[in-house]
């Protein structure tokens, strides 16, 4: 019997330039991801003006969609393990849409929590790192991975850059309701970016680890769980996820809290688009040459000594932007170090799926930051609490690195 004829689909991913048109469109899909979701706390202020809703309002339905990215991350990252990229990241797109428009017409605050929340939240997590990066892994060499990981975490930038003073100027001119329903057309670009994001976790990938270890999800888990260094990357990626949060969900509220305008919240989450597309960039360069868990520390190191020095510095247009600037080149830069350590250790072909547990605990981190910020302005008209945790939990992960065994599971069989 003669072999079946090679499908179009595996006559292209052949090609020597198929790796690159995954990588391009993971950029797609990470920059119309994280570039809407990192705008939307540009409508806080007009929304409790409007709604006359309290800040932990706000703050609740921002955490409540974080935790919803952290859990919906690593479901998302075993069903396109087990049944493919595109069909997960097309499904995420429909209810990361759904979510943008119906936020714009919520009447209520229970409303508020189950669009801005819930729908918003999952269908971030559907489209987001574990299962867009998994994918590039997959497509790339282990000695191009790093890189490559790190371009696409870039790639999530641009869209920062672009969306935050688009949606601030079409918020100005037609309100948050219209400019939502704008935000919801623009993220359905997804769909067509996922038709190239093909494929599953396979033990016989060109690219994947020669002796691939746990043949199963639940032994990938097991085996991850019991692993000293999965545990503290969960810990590190707590605080990531906290910083992140307290940033793009309250920088707008604070600023008008410093007396500045509101347009400089929009060139800040704009600067640190900008920046962190250096950041990443460098990050994915260094975790190809020097010990990835290294690089973690001093991100997270860094990030505290930049927090305390804005605490204690005039608050200025100039000095957000300057903070927004530091800030940004160590914003996603944790990405690609973090997922890389995952891959390194335990190879790519579950990389999907424990990202995303790792992707959880980020999303917690987050939970706590959303919801504290607006507690703690309701509480005390402030936000210096929030700001001196940030500089603690900075000390704490760059600390919990450093002990991180990364030395892989497997040696690969000759």
């Amino acid at each position: 019997m003669a072999p079946p004829s090679p499908t179009r689909m595996t006559i292209l991913r052949a090609t020597k330039w198929f790796p690159w048109l995954v990588l391009l469109c993971g950029c797609l899909v990470l920059s119309l991801n994280l570039g809407v979701r990192q705008s939307l706390g540009l409508f806080i202020p007009d929304m409790l003006t409007d709604t006359g809703w309290t800040a932990t309002t706000f703050g609740l339905a921002f955490a409540i969609q974080n935790l919803m990215w952290g859990i919906s991350a690593p479901i998302a990252g075993a069903i396109a393990d087990r049944f493919g990229t595109t069909r997960t990241l097309i499904a995420g797109a429909g209810i990361y849409a759904a979510g943008l428009y119906l936020m714009g017409v919520a009447a209520t605050p229970g409303e508020l929590h189950m669009t801005a929340g819930v729908l918003i939240g999952t269908g971030v997590g559907v489209t987001s790192f574990p299962v867009v990066l998994a994918a590039i892994s997959r497509a790339f060499s282990p000695e191009r991975r790093s890189f490559a990981l790190g371009l696409a975490s870039a790639g999530g930038s641009i869209g920062q850059f672009i969306m935050a003073p688009t949606s601030q100027a079409l918020n100005s001119s037609m309100g948050y309701v219209t400019t939502l329903g704008i935000l919801a057309a623009i993220s359905m670009l997804i769909v067509p970016a996922a038709f190239a994001m093909t494929g599953k976790a396979e033990a016989g990938s060109p690219n994947a680890t020669p002796d691939m270890g746990p043949q199963g999800l639940i032994a990938a888990f097991h085996e991850a769980r019991k692993h000293r260094g999965f545990v503290l990357l969960n810990a590190g990626f707590f605080v990531c996820g906290f910083h992140i949060a307290v940033i793009a969900t309250h920088l707008p509220t604070f600023t008008e809290l410093c007396g500045l305008p509101r347009s400089v919240a929009a060139d800040g989450l704009a600067v640190i688009g900008l920046f962190n597309i250096v950041g990443t960039l460098t990050a994915g360069w260094a975790g190809g040459k020097w010990r990835k868990k290294n690089g973690l520390s001093f991100i997270y190191g860094t990030r505290a000594l930049v927090i305390m020095i804005f605490i204690f510095a005039p608050k200025t247009s100039e000095t957000i932007l300057l903070f927004s600037a530091s800030m940004g080149a160590l914003w996603l830069s944790t990405v690609p170090l973090t997922s890389g350590l995952i891959a390194q250790v335990f190879g790519p072909r579950y990389m999907a799926t424990l990202f995303g547990i790792v992707m959880l605990s980020h999303q917690i981190g987050a939970f706590f930051g959303a919801w504290m910020g607006g507690l703690v302005y309701d509480l005390t008209g402030n936000f210096d609490a929030v700001w001196w945790t940030s500089v603690a939990l900075g000390v704490f992960a760059a600390l919990v690195h450093m002990p991180i065994d990364d030395r892989a599971l497997r040696v690969a069989k000759a």
